[in-house]
Parts: C-alpha cells; sequence; structure tokens
C-alpha cells in the first residue's frame, strides 16, 4: 500500500503542533482491520485537540478525528472481510489510536461497527459520535424507565451535535423536546428539527433553592456546570438526567435532596468506552427507531480533507450550528 495523506497531532514544547504528513500503514498505532476511509466529522472534542485548547490526546503524536467510516481494505479478525462498509466511534481514536483524519486507518477489531444496510458511510458521519452519543443517551434513560407519556426532556446545548440530534431523536419517539440555548437566533432552526418548545438561556430563571418547582420529567446535558445544578433542582419525580459534556464547567454544586425526596437520576454517558454489545444495539437503533429525521437539515456542511485546519476554531468560539462531515 502506498504512501497517504494524515492530519496529525504532535507536542512540541507546550505546544500542540496540527499539520498534514504523509505516512504509510505499518506507521499507524496497532490494530487487526485497515480500513481506507471515505468520511470523518468534526466534533467539539476534535476542535479542543487540534487546537490545544483541551487535554484531550494521552499519548503523541497521533492522527486526529474520533469519528470514521469506510471499507474495510484488509483484516486479520473473522468478524470482517475486504469490502465491508464499516465504522468507528469513539473506541480510543485520537486519544490512544491514531484517528480518521487519515486516508487509511488501523484499529482494533473490537472498536469496528458495521454501518446498517440502510445507512451510507456519509449519514453514518452526518451522526458521528455525537449522535451515536445522543442515542446511547436516549437508551440509557429507557432502560432506566423514561417513556414518553411522563413528560417533556429538556436538552441543553441544544444547536450543537449532540443536542440537535438529540432533540430530533426525542422527536421521533414521540418525546415532547425542548430545547435549551443560548443562541437567540435558532429559534426557527431548534423548532425544524423537532424542539416543541425553545427556551433562552438569558431569559431563564435559574433559582437558588436545593428544590424547585418540577418542570421536567428528563434532560439531556452537554454543558455541566450551574446548568446540570439547574436541571437537578427542576427535575420531576423519578426524571433522568444524562449527563453527557461539560461545555459550561466540570463543576457541580448542588445537594443530595432532589436525588433522595424526587429520587432524580443522574446518569454519565461514556461514548468512549462503551461495551460493544451495546455499542453495537445502540447503532442498530440509530438505523431504527432513533433514525434522525431531519438529518440533512442537522448536518448540512461538508468540507473536503485539505480544508481541516481552517474548520476547528469556530468550535472552539461556539459559533457553529449542527454537524460538518469531512470528505477524503
Amino acid at each position: 500500500m502506498n504512501n497517504f495523506k494524515a492530519f496529525r497531532l504532535d507536542q512540541q514544547g507546550k505546544k500542540i503542533v496540527a499539520q498534514f504528513t504523509t505516512m504509510k500503514i505499518e506507521d499507524l498505532t496497532a490494530g487487526d482491520v485497515v480500513i481506507k476511509v471515505a468520511h470523518s466529522t468534526i466534533n467539539y472534542k476534535d476542535a479542543l485537540a487540534a487546537t490545544g485548547a483541551g487535554r484531550i490526546l494521552r499519548k503523541f503524536p497521533l492522527n486526529g478525528g474520533i469519528d470514521l467510516a469506510g471499507t474495510v481494505v484488509s483484516s486479520e479478525d473473522e468478524q470482517f472481510s475486504e469490502g465491508d462498509v464499516v465504522l468507528v466511534n469513539g473506541c480510543g481514536l485520537s486519544e490512544t489510536l491514531d484517528g480518521g483524519y487519515a486516508e487509511y486507518a488501523r484499529v482494533p477489531a473490537e472498536a469496528v461497527v458495521p454501518i446498517p444496510a440502510n445507512i451510507t458511510t456519509a449519514q453514518a458521519m452526518q451522526i458521528g459520535t455525537a449522535g451515536y452519543t445522543a442515542a446511547l443517551a436516549i437508551h440509557r434513560m429507557e432502560q432506566n424507565g423514561q417513556l414518553p407519556e411522563h413528560g417533556p426532556i429538556v436538552v441543553t446545548g441544544a444547536t450543537g451535535g449532540v443536542g440537535s440530534l438529540a432533540i430530533d431523536m426525542l422527536a421521533a419517539r414521540g418525546y415532547e423536546a425542548i430545547a435549551f440555548t443560548g443562541k437567540n437566533d435558532q429559534i426557527d432552526y431548534l423548532r425544524a428539527i423537532g424542539a416543541s418548545d425553545v427556551l433562552l438561556r438569558d431569559k431563564t430563571d435559574f433559582g437558588s433553592r436545593p428544590m424547585e418547582n418540577p418542570l421536567w420529567a428528563g434532560a439531556i446535558d452537554n454543558l455541566g456546570g450551574d446548568t446540570l445544578a439547574w436541571l437537578i433542582r427542576t427535575m420531576g419525580y423519578g426524571g433522568n438526567i444524562a449527563s453527557i459534556g461539560l461545555a459550561q464547567s466540570h463543576a457541580l454544586d448542588t445537594t443530595v435532596m432532589p436525588f433522595i425526596l424526587r429520587a432524580v437520576c443522574l446518569l454519565g454517558i461514556n461514548s468512549v468506552e462503551t461495551p460493544r454489545d451495546v455499542r453495537l444495539k445502540v447503532w442498530q437503533r440509530i438505523g431504527g427507531d432513533l433514525w434522525p429525521q431531519h438529518l440533512d437539515n442537522i448536518a448540512s456542511r461538508s468540507i473536503a480533507f485539505d480544508a481541516l485546519p481552517d474548520a476547528f476554531q469556530a468550535f472552539v468560539d461556539g459559533t457553529v450550528t449542527g454537524r460538518t462531515v469531512v470528505i477524503f
């Protein structure tokens, strides 16, 4: 196999250097399956890694990109054969393993997921880790008894990839999805993808009591910090909160009162280390009852692989709505 192009991240002193380079398959981190990458995507985590705004990589150097979709070129594992159409999301990509920002990837077989027959590689990356994380949150909430008839589910960070796809999937499942956002100019977008109502952050009374009036039957939270504390205080009896991100803060100032008096459940969602059987089940659900109905609206942007370096800062700045697919 000839040389191929990769977008590689390295650390020089305290500075992250991200640039294109040329590699061979044998230069990649170890794995059983070699994949020719057709599509990848940009997540907030990818932008933090590439700009150095957050510590994502646990070793250097590595190819960036926590997502990839493409075709198997060779496999040492009998589960996969040449020509199989597959995806990888999380599983250590761009943390401990070379990621999806390369024309070829080599990954452990347990990380590889067959793409459901009704999903293309481009659609798989329109969904990507963001959509997988949203679906995993809904899956975990429903395992814990969540039902549409229990009442509204509020989604914070609603205009981001996870938030947008969570709203779409919830609405498709029959839930009343409430969008919570600081972007006053995105109300029409949020309603178009399935939000039954939109709450604006600058017009919300967060209160300060250990428990406020119950407002929600559940929540999917991308923010952490004061917003998550507010969700806990305003959750109804037996409500599930799926904690996905910390875009606002990693800190959490709360009390045990909502947990013991309202039986509130706080569910941690880790999309990287999901057991394989759960990962396969969730991707099957994405191809079925959790299929997003407004995918082309949420993930309307695509960029060429060569355009990656100029794309990350907007994600760090929080000015991006929805999803961006990278085309090889």
